[in-house]
Formats: C-alpha cells, structure tokens, sequence
C-alpha cells in the first residue's frame, strides 16, 4: 500500500501493484533464460483499465473557462495515472458542439457513458440546464457525477430561495420558479449529484454584504434579466440588503427585445440610489446596462455595478460596457485557488506542464479537487472491492461520505443534497476597458459555518 499525499497536502492510499516474490522472480528468470535458448516470452498481460467520463462545454461559447476545467482534470490524472493497480483514462465529450451548452448533448454523452462498463464515474457537466437533463439518467444507472461549476440551487434541493433571503419573507419552491426539484431529478430516489460550487443564493448574499460593508451601498437599485436565474439572485442581494440595513429602492426586469434601461437608471439616480445590482448574464443585456449608467451618474465609476458569474470575467461584458467598465464587481461561487498559500506549487507545477495562460482559469483548480475527491473515493471502493473494478452505485456511495479532504480549495466535504460544505464566494473587480485584462479579486465571503439565512 503506497499513501500518497499531493503537493497541497491532500492524502490517500493507493494500493501498488504487488510486485514478483521470490518465488515469482525465480520463473521470471527462467522465463528469460528460455527466451535466450529461443523460446519466446509469454505476452505481459493486458492492464486493468478504469474510464472515467468528462463532459463539458469544451467548444464553442463558454470553451474560454470550460477548457482550462478540462486541463485540470487532466492534470490530476496525468501526476497520479494509476489507482489500486488500474490504469486510469478519461473519456472525455464536449456538450456544446461548437454554441452554448447544449443539454440534449449532454444526456446523449451520458449515454454513452454508460454503455462503457469500465466507466465508473464522471465530472461534470458545467452547466445547470445540462445537468437538469443528465441527473436522472445517471440517477437510475447509480452513476455518481461530481461537477466543478454548476450553481443552480434546485439541483440538491426542493427550495429555489430560501425564505431569509426573499424579500416577501416566504421561500420559493423550484416548482413555483419554474424549474424541476432536486427530487423530481432522482428517479431512483438516492443522490448521484455532488459539485465544489456553492449556490446563487449565497452569491446574492455575498454581493449585498460587499456592496454594504466595503463599498457603503445603502441604497441600491436592482436590475435582472429576466430569467429565473437573474430573479434568484436579485431577490437573494434584495433581502440580504434589508438585512443588514440597506433599502432597494426599485428593480427593473429588462425586455429580452428592448434591455434599455436608461429611464429607470435616471429614476433610481432621482432616488438616491448609490449602486445597482445586476441579476443575470451577459448575453441578457447587464453590461450594456453599465454603459448607459455612463450617460447618468456624474461619477459613474463611483456608483458600482454587481453582479455574479453570469458577467464575472466576461470578456464580452467589458466589451458591452465600453469606458465604463471600471466599478464594475461580480461574483463567483467557488474559490479562487490564487490565493492559497498550500495551492501554489501545484499550481506552479500545473503552468510548468502546460505552458499557455489559456491553459489555466478560474475552474482549473476546482477541477482539479473534484478529480482528486473522485479519486478518493474510487480508492476507498475498490478497497470494498477486493481489487476489483467496483460497482457505480459503490463509487456514489463513498462520494457521499465524503468530509475533511484537504484540497487546493481547501477542506472538501458534501452535505446530504450533494452540495460542497466550502461555501466560499470570491468576488472581482474589473480593473478597465482591455477586455483581455484579468479582474482582479478583492474579496472572498466564507459561509461554511454559518449561512446567511
């Protein structure tokens, strides 16, 4: 048994192959001898192999943060290539097809994972949508599924928004936002789901404790893009607000075919507001938002603009909002590995291997934990196993008790929904125009202990 500890600490066995005893040497050495007289030696036997499955958006329009997603995974299994005497591979599949993220796609390559016997796990996917459509068809197949960057809240439970963090002070079903339970996802009724992402509720939350503590927002105005999505995080930034003594003084949902939003931004500058909170993506039209506040506020760098990871990093968003991007803050629901101490040599060893700064982004090392925690627990079932490839429905069972695994993002863990108990929120600042510039992060809210509703 060899015990393997990763360059930021983190820690397992892995059972090595048994090596030839004395005995085995002995016909090793005869084997030889023969070969030598003329005889030839019997083939080595085939290794045994273990598949694991990616899929991601791995083409197409969110390629720039889901391929440096991959490189991690990849990283991890190319630094630590064989677990309990099998040879690991990853088969990897792309759910986008050269667009958006496609869930058709990714049910279609789950699929095909599962027609790979050998194949017994996955990561991914790294959208919402798609994992709505992937979850049930792996929930029957007992297939467990650990995803680095999917957020959507009723994937792990039944309540959309928490009633804390509704501003009608009563919680929101996924059934009456429109989207399906985390129940409604399970046919088999036991939880295949796991992710290292927390959820969008807690980045409402986290922009509202920024915007109030750090950037003294009292009075706000609130934005979305109509999509349940932009909802859940307005309501959650709303309450969170009012909670710790702030007022939103309107809220603007923008017509999918007219985002123009200048006569409610002059409205809201009439009241006093001194922030806007937006709620959704880019594409929805945000940060052309920011530009038309330009046009408004005398000083519109001073009067700050958040959002979450729907703009985060965007270089499209910086683009949109042109000369006024600066005061621009957005959150993402994971945890930027930068500033770790214990994650710097992995990561210098990472960009030693690959080179590129393209190869490396925000989910590289999310990725790579999820490979690791995936590992873990592929180790601790085949122990169950007897050396043996072990079942699906085992792999899943030893996801789920997970806790304490020290990664590059910090203590791993899940809670009985799936969801990571690092609920860590980074939150950036783009730093200008240059939509190539990377934003620079200014502030991280940690929620593990205790949640903000």
């Amino acid at each position: 048994m060899l015990s393997i500890r990763t360059a930021q600490g983190m820690s397992f066995s892995l059972a090595m192959g048994r090596g030839p005893g004395l005995g085995a040497m002995t016909l090793l050495v005869l084997s030889m001898v023969a070969g030598a007289c003329g005889g030839a030696a019997p083939p080595a036997p085939a290794p045994n192999v273990l598949h694991i499955g990616v899929d991601l958006p791995i083409t197409g329009r969110e390629a720039r943060a889901a391929r440096p997603a991959l490189n991690g995974i990849r990283f991890f299994v190319q630094t630590h290539p064989t677990l309990d005497g099998f040879v690991v591979a990853l088969t990897t599949t792309d759910d986008a097809g050269g667009g958006w993220a496609n869930p058709s796609r990714g049910a279609a390559n789950v699929q095909g994972f599962l027609a790979d016997s050998n194949l017994v796990a996955m990561i991914g996917p790294f959208d919402s949508a798609v994992a709505r459509k992937e979850i049930p068809i792996a929930n029957v197949a007992g297939l467990a599924m650990i995803a680095p960057a999917t957020s959507n809240p009723c994937l792990t439970r039944n309540v959309f928004v928490p009633r804390l963090l509704n501003p009608a002070r009563t919680e929101i079903t996924c059934k009456s936002a429109g989207l399906p339970a985390a129940s409604d996802l399970r046919p088999a009724k036991n939880n295949n789901f796991f992710r290292l992402t927390t959820t969008d509720e807690l980045q409402g939350a986290a922009a509202a404790d920024y915007a109030f503590s750090k950037l003294h927002v009292v009075r706000a105005a609130v934005i979305t893009d109509h999509e349940v999505y932009g909802q859940g995080l307005a309501d959650a930034f709303t309450a969170r607000l009012a909670s710790l003594g702030g007022t939103v003084l309107g809220q603007l949902d923008l017509d999918p075919k007219n985002p123009d939003a200048s006569e409610f931004l002059k409205s809201m500058k009439g009241e006093g507001t001194q922030g806007i909170y937006y709620g959704g993506s880019t594409r929805g039209g945000g940060c052309v938002v920011r530009a038309e506040m330009k046009a408004v506020f005398t000083n519109a760098e001073a009067t700050p603009f958040l959002g979450a990871d729907g703009i985060a990093q965007d270089p499209a968003c910086i683009k949109a909002a042109g000369d006024n991007s600066a005061g621009i803050y957005a959150t993402v629901p994971i945890v930027d590995a930068d500033t770790r101490a214990g994650a710097g040599a992995t990561i210098r060893d990472f960009k030693a291997a690959f080179g590129s700064t393209a190869d490396y982004g925000p989910y590289t090392m999310v990725a790579y934990d999820a490979t690791a925690v995936l590992y873990a627990a592929l180790d601790a079932a085949i122990r169950d196993a007897g050396g043996r490839l072990p079942e699906r429905a085992k792999v899943t069972a030893k996801l789920a008790q997970t806790a304490g695994l020290a990664g590059v993002t910090g203590t791993l863990g899940f809670d009985a929904g799936g969801d990571t108990t690092n609920r860590i929120v980074s939150l950036f600042e783009a730093i200008g125009a240059d939509s190539r510039a990377p934003w620079k992060l200014v502030d991280a809210t940690d929620y593990s202990a205790r949640l903000p509703y």
